[in-house]
């Protein structure tokens, strides 16, 4: 059996995309934590394009970005599959990940942005949000592909679990459980499952983590 690695960065959602994603299908692989700020030669090899983590390493080939990465599994490992047999039902998991994918930027506007800056990305968050309430969730039951997590939850898992963080470390209150309650309800659905649950990056410690980072960027940027 070919050997899987996975390197990636504790923090990172679109690494923990990769993780869920393996567990889900019951896949054992190394995990090979990677430091973005000085990044090792296997990555550098890698992933001479963008440099960046997740890279999904399968039999020697690389595989790299998380969405790609998610679909390749799929294809691999057919059991527990993550996007839905039929075609019309496929298509529309695809676009929504698509929409996640697009909207992922929104993490890095608002934790970097100051002022006006981020007034636009907390409007940004709340039209996402208002978007997934009136739209993506209609008609869904636990999760976006019925009883079982599938693609388009990993794709918003940024929602679930990074969102709240970065509230925290920003001081902001963004979701609001009673104005999105389809939102809200998918979760602590989402949260609640042993999978993603066992294997969350700590709250705590990354909002530690990303207050020290913010305060050191705000501090380059006054000077």
């Amino acid at each position: 059996m070919a050997v899987v690695k996975l390197l990636g960065t504790w923090f990172s959602p679109y690494g923990h995309r990769v993780i869920w994603a393996l567990k889900l299908k019951g896949i054992l692989y190394e995990y090979i934590e990677e430091d973005v700020r000085n990044k090792s030669p296997s990555l550098l090899q890698y992933n001479p394009i963008h440099k960046q983590v997740p890279v999904l390493v399968h039999g020697g080939k690389p595989i790299c970005e998380s969405t790609v990465i998610l679909q390749y599994i799929d294809e691999i490992w057919p059991q527990n599959p993550l996007l839905p047999a039929d075609p019309y039902d496929r298509a529309v998991a695809l676009f929504w990940i698509k929409f996640a994918d697009d909207k992922g930027l929104l993490m890095s506007k608002l934790y970097r942005g100051n002022g006006e800056e981020q007034q636009a990305a907390v409007k940004e968050w709340l039209e996402m949000l208002e978007v997934m309430e009136e739209h993506a969730l209609i008609g869904v039951k636990k999760f976006f592909g019925g009883d079982e997590i599938n693609m388009v939850d990993i794709a918003f898992s940024f929602v679930a679990h990074w969102l709240g963080i970065l509230e925290d470390v920003l001081g902001l209150e963004i979701f609001k459980p009673h104005k999105f309650p389809r939102v809200s309800s998918w979760i602590q659905n989402f949260k609640s499952s042993p999978i993603i649950k066992d294997n969350l990056p700590d709250a705590d410690k990354m909002s530690t983590f990303l207050k020290r980072g913010r305060e050191m960027m705000l501090t380059s940027k006054s000077n």
